[in-house]
């Protein structure tokens, strides 16, 4: 009677067990933000598991090539991960490559604690109608200037174009590092590669607070509008005419800038969110102000640049998928925000504690200046970056080659543009 009480209870736990491995569930998801992803999303894990006990969360890091490579293969051939996270644009590809990511619109519409969504950054969540992702950091790119040449040189931080002039030429000729060396820049640019050179147009374009760099949402060239003309005659005269970068910057790529920044060399210069826990540390031991990119014109406010936004995703197929749902949402709690803060270094609230952070981290964590999403042309114009690459061709060909007349040069440029986009549409 003993044996068969035991038996009893053996197969009691056994069916026990076996309802509890039926009941749980592991969220899979797929990312390219290396270990710091990989931290982020065990520490998610651990707060949503304190919620959702059957619930474990694994993430798989993949170089961002391999990223494409396996998430569009795995939603073609239902084998998806449940979720996968990413900038905007690379989802983009995905929906574009396979129509099977899931439209958020409704799972979004039931979230109740979302008001520090900005219409920007819903706008960027969004291609072809569809929610693709549900936005959880936000990217953003400021301007920054060494602080201790700034006092070298007698200046504030700079705050409009013609104060950036100014203090580029004294951090060229006022050895603003003190060794006795005519060795430094006023900026740090990039130009090798077509998103190099046009990416660091972006930020000065939305920077100053226009709308849309070479074309705009309906197809139209901007780019000889007396406002971008402005920006993108001074832009090109930074590499020539004023000289505010290395010479050899037309061959730098973002290893290159990044070089130059760190090693000293460039008084001004872009900065990531991304970027502040490292140079708070080392590199440039917290020796740098960050602010809203220079003001053009005194009508227009100047911003900080959102210049991507990751987010989460779901793919149609995701085996969990309600739950996948469930999670994807809880990437929008304070909990998870400030997890996101912590380990990757943005986020898109900022409404919680934010204890032991620096006044550079401040700056990308309460987001109190203006911000300027940047428009994503390659979601709405299929044909944008072969657009792209001609306009990086003609700019470079200018910038080694300046012509005595930059506004003629932009007039035939702007035509240039305007014949190409055509030829491609």
């Amino acid at each position: 009677m003993l044996a068969k009480r035991a038996l009893g209870a053996v197969a009691a736990a056994a069916i026990g067990l076996s309802a509890l491995s039926v009941q749980a569930k592991e969220l899979v998801v797929w990312h390219d933000l290396g270990d710091n992803g990989i931290k982020w999303f065990k520490e998610l894990g651990a707060l949503y598991q304190a919620q959702h006990p059957d619930v474990t969360i694994s993430s798989v890091s993949y170089p961002t090539d391999q990223w494409y490579g396996k998430v569009i293969a795995a939603l073609n051939t239902n084998t998806a991960p449940d979720l996968i996270f990413n900038n905007y644009e690379r989802v983009i590809r995905i929906q574009n490559q396979t129509g099977k990511v899931m439209d958020l619109k409704d799972l979004f519409a039931g979230i109740d604690d979302k008001g520090f969504l900005s219409e920007g950054d819903l706008q960027v969540a969004t291609y072809d109608g569809r929610m693709i992702i549900l936005p959880v950091q936000r990217v953003q790119m400021a301007f920054g200037a060494r602080k201790s040449w700034l006092e070298k040189v007698g200046e504030p931080f700079p705050k409009t174009w013609d104060d950036v002039k100014r203090v580029a030429a004294k951090f060229q000729n006022d050895d603003p590092d003190g060794n006795g060396k005519a060795d430094t820049f006023g900026l740090a640019l990039e130009a090798a590669k077509q998103r190099d050179l046009i990416h660091m147009l972006d930020l000065f374009i939305f920077g100053s607070g226009l709308r849309h760099t070479l074309i705009d949402p309906a197809g139209n060239i901007v780019i000889d509008e007396p406002q971008h003309a402005q920006v993108l005659e001074e832009f090109l005269k930074t590499f020539t005419d004023y000289g505010f970068v290395a010479p050899d910057t037309v061959n730098h790529s973002f290893t290159d800038m990044y070089q130059v920044i760190e090693g000293g060399r460039a008084g001004m210069f872009r900065v990531g969110d991304w970027n502040v826990k490292k140079w708070d540390a080392q590199a440039l031991n917290g020796d740098f102000v960050i602010g809203t990119w220079p003001q053009f014109d005194t009508g227009r406010a100047s911003a900080v640049v959102i210049g991507g936004m990751r987010g989460i995703g779901i793919p149609e197929n995701s085996p969990n998928l309600d739950e996948a749902k469930s999670f994807a949402a809880f990437l929008l709690t304070k909990d998870a925000q400030k997890a996101s803060l912590e380990n990757v270094g943005a986020a898109v609230r900022g409404d919680f504690p934010l204890e032991g952070l620096s006044e550079r981290r401040m700056v990308f964590a309460k987001a109190e200046h203006n911000l300027n999403a940047y428009d994503f042309p390659e979601s709405i114009h299929t044909f944008y970056p072969q657009l792209e690459a001609e306009y990086h061709r003609l700019l470079l060909d200018g910038i080694a080659n300046p012509p005595k007349d930059w506004k003629a040069f932009i007039t035939e440029t702007a035509e240039k543009m305007r014949a190409k986009a055509k030829e491609l549409k």
